[in-house]
Parts: C-alpha cells; sequence; structure tokens
C-alpha cells in the first residue's frame, strides 16, 4: 500500500562528519577511513526522508569541506536543508569510529567542543518551520550538547505545543556530555514529560526512573502526561504502554550477524514515529520499530540501513 505522509518532520541537533575505520584495531594504528554522516537526530531525520516526509532538519555546521560535505548528503537524501545555517567562527563536529567484527560496539571518539552546532540557539528556530501539521522530534543528545542547544530543544518544544503539533522523544543518554547524573536525570525527564511519545532503552530507563521494569518505567512517564512510553528491550523486542490502557511486548528481530550496533536506537524511532504518523496500529508501530532496528545493525554506518518507502511497502513485516 502506497502512503503520501501528509505532516512534516521536524528535528534539530549536531550533525557530524564521521570517519570509519577500514580496518580493525585501535584507532590510534588504522591508516584508512571511510566518509559518513554521524548525528542521532540527523539519522532520524534521513530515515524520514526517505520514508517521503519533508523531513526539515535544524542544524548548523562549519564554512569549511565537512559542513559542505553534510549539507550535500543531506540534499542528496531528500532532508529538506533550508533550515540549516553556517557559522563563520566554528567548525564542524568529527567523530571517528573503529572497526568491530565480532558484533561488539566499536570504539568512538568524538571531536565536537565549540562545534558550530553547539552554538545553535532559539534564534535558530524560525516561526515558519513547525505547524499544526508537523510533528517534532527531540532527543538527549541535543540537549546535552551546549545550553544553547538545551534552549532551543526548549524552545522547539514550547513552539510544537503552541502549533498544536504533535511530539516524540528518544531519551539517547550521552553521561560524559553532562556535568552530573541528577542534571541529566532532572533535564532529560524535564523534556520526555513535556512529549507525546517517550522512547527509552530498558538501561535508560533504570537511570531515568529508578525501575528497571518495562511498565513501570512506562507508568512513570504516563502519570506525568505522555500519551505513549515504547521502552527498548534490545534483542528481546520493545514494550509499549497507552494513556488508554493498550499494552503489549512485540517481540525482536532476529538476525543472522551483528555488523555495528551504532545508529540501532536512531533506526528504530524513525520506525516507530513513522508507523504512527502513517496511522497504523501501536503493535504496528513497535514492530516496525523493531525491524527498522535489526536492519540497521546489519550494516556498517549509521543511517545506511534505513529503507526507503518502496522498501517498506514491500518488504515491511505484518503484526
Amino acid at each position: 500500500m502506497n502512503t503520501v505522509p501528509s505532516k512534516s518532520f521536524v528535528t534539530l541537533g549536531e550533525a557530524m562528519a564521521m570517519m570509519v575505520a577500514n580496518q580493525i584495531g585501535p584507532l590510534a594504528k588504522v591508516e584508512t577511513f571511510n566518509r559518513h554522516l554521524a548525528g542521532a537526530e540527523l539519522n532520524v531525520a534521513i530515515g524520514m526522508a526517505r520514508l517521503g516526509f519533508d523531513s526539515r532538519y535544524v542544524t548548523k555546521v562549519g564554512r569549511d569541506c565537512w559542513g559542505e560535505f553534510i549539507t550535500q548528503a543531506l540534499a542528496d537524501e531528500g532532508v529538506n536543508t533550508g533550515w540549516i545555517s553556517t557559522s563563520d567562527d566554528h567548525s564542524t563536529g568529527m567523530v571517528f569510529k573503529s572497526l568491530q567484527n565480532d558484533g561488539s560496539d566499536p570504539a568512538v571518539e568524538y571531536f565536537r567542543r565549540r562545534s558550530a552546532a553547539s552554538t545553535l540557539s532559539a534564534d535558530d528556530f524560525q516561526p515558519d518551520l513547525i505547524g499544526e501539521n508537523s510533528h517534532l522530534h527531540l532527543t538527549g543528545v541535543a540537549a546535552a550538547v551546549s545550553p544553547s542547544l538545551l534552549a532551543l530543544s526548549r524552545y522547539a518544544l514550547q513552539q510544537a505545543k503552541t502549533a498544536g503539533a504533535s511530539t516524540s522523544f528518544d531519551t539517547n543518554l550521552r553521561p560524559t556530555l553532562w556535568p552530573d547524573e541528577q542534571t541529566m536525570r532532572d533535564t532529560i525527564n524535564e523534556l520526555a514529560c513535556g512529549c507525546d511519545v517517550v522512547l527509552p532503552g530498558i538501561n535508560e530507563g533504570k537511570i531515568l526512573t529508578g525501575s528497571e521494569d518495562p511498565e513501570k518505567i512506562a507508568d512513570f512517564y504516563l502519570a506525568r502526561g505522555v500519551q505513549l512510553v515504547v521502552v527498548k528491550l534490545g534483542s528481546d523486542g520493545a514494550y509499549f504502554k497507552h494513556a488508554g490502557g493498550e499494552s503489549g511486548t512485540v517481540q525482536g528481530i532476529m538476525v543472522e550477524k551483528v555488523v555495528d550496533t551504532v545508529g540501532a536506537g536512531d533506526s528504530f524511532a524513525v520506525g516507530v514515529v513513522s508507523a504512527l504518523l502513517d496511522g497504523r496500529t501501536l503493535e504496528q508501530a513497535v514492530q516496525r520499530g523493531n525491524w527498522f532496528g535489526a536492519l540497521a545493525v546489519q550494516v556498517r554506518g549509521d543511517s545506511e540501513g534505513l529503507p526507503s518507502r518502496t522498501q517498506l511497502n514491500q518488504f515491511e513485516p505484518r503484526a
């Protein structure tokens, strides 16, 4: 069944150029790399664009080769780049990722301090960016990058509420970017509880709510006004619970070989959010999230496994 998305999709955060090692071993000894894109929100923006959504991504890059690469690559993916700005004083962030062949998490090193994207602020959120027929997706990564980017996240959420737009939040914890765990917990929960849909991982949920029980994690956010919580359970799938009472666990999808785990959570978010905007049931939305996450871990790169709308229509598993 062909689906023409009716809502625009909006997200914001730090776009980075990513260099992925071509050989196994410590990054310091690697001689050659392949160039990719990186950024939690960037991955989601690409995924939504591939599904035909008007995907609007707010970020800032340096006036350098990496910024040019990112902007052109996003345009090639179909992402609306009209809200990408350029800094003359700050460079584009970068990340280096090791090559693994055993399914383990790769080593990742970031070079993002004082990056162009870290200077994003509420001034970069234009009035015509979001409306009633829009969906805003935020993550805990953008909130952690800098105080001004946190302020932008708060402002965007406020504007979405005022416009009557739907909202989602991927907790996506990055402890090393926060001054302390309490600040991280309070800030992430503040943003999460302002959104319609919250997508924590089971381990993140334990940090944020004090419980490692999926239903209790969901209840924590539902009691604070969230409409739907989907708790990622890794290879076991995901648990969901809606404010209306519907709940359940959707089993994960087995894969023959895990190639790269980075980006799986972002792909899961694309699956769930896109399915909800497509009008699918809650179970179908979580099932799509599981499928997208499974696709992500079978390829190298953070967004390379995300399917097109044509692939989705041909191969999507049915609940």
